[in-house]
């Protein structure tokens, strides 16, 4: 029966391979699931996604492949005759309360409860919206979605009202991890691993668990060794356009500093406005009596450091072409000028746009700092962070 998910998780894109299919039934044949439907899925979760990017694409397969198991469309007919009973009787001693093992006891006993949802599956045909009966929705049934029943299974809901269910058919918590959608902090973090390269350097600080099996094997007695933490060693530098139309991206810029902060011991940052010109901040607060120089930020941070730009590169033409351009000071030499300049200190120097792809063509100035990068700017996504953490790591 395993078959079919192996393949309609290949269809949706999940790249697993028959190693890993094996040893999902590798995990079976060893028992480490018995009757558990939850268990199982998690095995399989396990086994079967190498990356937290496919976890929907996983969850959504697996609840159309065991339909009337996990989870099961509101509005699609259902075929529970195959669950087996015992994985359902297991899961109910696991997961419910001795409150809620009463409750269900008030309708007969679970036995009793999932013996007429199977006979109201069989007789009822369609949709049912209300009433105390049928399986559907905003009833007062013991099985549906969006209505009220103490001893009730969920079936089709995204969320639980009364938290009363005894089974919780559809959950899925993994959708912000899709490539094509917006990023939280920890996603941006799972992103940005492309340019984790770890050194041990510092005190002698951490606990050395292999070194000191070693060495107490060698000498006859417990010899503890420590070791300098490991680090990331990568050098990160980093410039946020402030401002103006960045106003409505303010969220998500905030999370990928956080991230950024978090992730990288050596992170420096500068702001600007619109467009790169002789003087950035570290302050907005202060921007106009605390600018430093451009030309002194390109002599004081070396060819090691990566160099992300951060901006949506919505401006007027002029501000990137010509002198003077600026909406808020004279600019002595074009912006371009500048990111050249740039370009020149870090050749594989990236831009993160938070705007939605699609709509960069519409913008004129996008399509100009997209071409004084070489193309390499990217979406803030999970697949456009990876992209340009995968440019930053090659060698230039």
């Amino acid at each position: 029966m395993f078959i079919p998910f192996f393949l309609e998780l290949k269809a949706a894109r999940v790249p697993v391979s028959l190693r890993e299919y094996l040893t999902l039934l590798e995990g079976l044949d060893a028992d480490l699931v018995m009757y558990d439907v939850e268990g199982f899925y998690y095995l399989a979760r396990a086994a079967l996604v190498k990356d937290e990017r496919h976890i929907d694409r996983f969850d959504q397969v697996f609840s159309h492949v065991f339909k009337g198991v996990e989870a099961v469309s509101g509005e699609s007919a259902v075929d529970v005759t195959n669950i087996p009973e015992e994985w359902l009787r297991r899961l109910a001693e696991k997961h419910l309360s001795d409150e809620e093992k009463r409750l269900v006891e008030a309708l007969g006993g679970f036995e009793k409860l999932m013996e007429t949802l199977k006979k109201r599956l069989e007789e009822q045909k369609g949709r049912h919206q209300g009433g105390s009966k049928w399986i559907g929705t905003a009833g007062t049934s013991p099985f549906g979605a969006y209505g009220y029943n103490p001893e009730g299974v969920r079936i089709g809901q995204e969320t639980s009202r009364h938290r009363r269910a005894v089974k919780v058919w559809d959950k899925r918590e993994f959708k912000n991890f899709d490539d094509s959608v917006e990023l939280g902090t920890r996603n941006i973090k799972v992103a940005m691993k492309r340019l984790r390269r770890w050194v041990r350097e510092g005190a002698e600080e951490e606990f050395d668990l292999a070194g000191t099996i070693h060495a107490t094997a060698e000498h006859g007695y417990l010899d503890v060794q420590t070791r300098p933490e490991r680090r990331n060693a990568v050098k990160l530098l980093m410039f946020f356009d402030v401002g103006g139309s960045m106003d409505d991206h303010i969220k998500v810029v905030e999370e990928l500093f956080s991230a950024a902060h978090t992730e990288f011991r050596h992170l420096e940052y500068f702001y600007f406005h619109n467009c790169l010109y002789e003087g950035v901040w570290k302050d907005n607060r202060r921007r106009h009596s605390e600018t430093l120089s451009t030309f002194d930020v390109l002599h004081k941070y070396g060819h090691d450091y990566k160099v992300i730009f951060v901006g949506d590169a919505a401006m007027s033409p002029y501000e990137i072409a010509y002198a003077g351009g600026s909406v808020e000071h004279w600019n002595p030499e074009p912006g371009a000028v500048w990111l050249a300049r740039v370009l020149q200190q870090w050749p594989n120097a990236v831009w993160i746009n938070p705007t939605n792809e699609k709509h960069w063509s519409y913008t004129h100035s996008i399509g100009m700092i997209r071409e004084i990068f070489g193309n390499r700017m990217y979406p803030l996504t999970l697949a456009g962070l990876e992209a340009a953490t995968k440019e930053l790591s090659r060698k230039h």
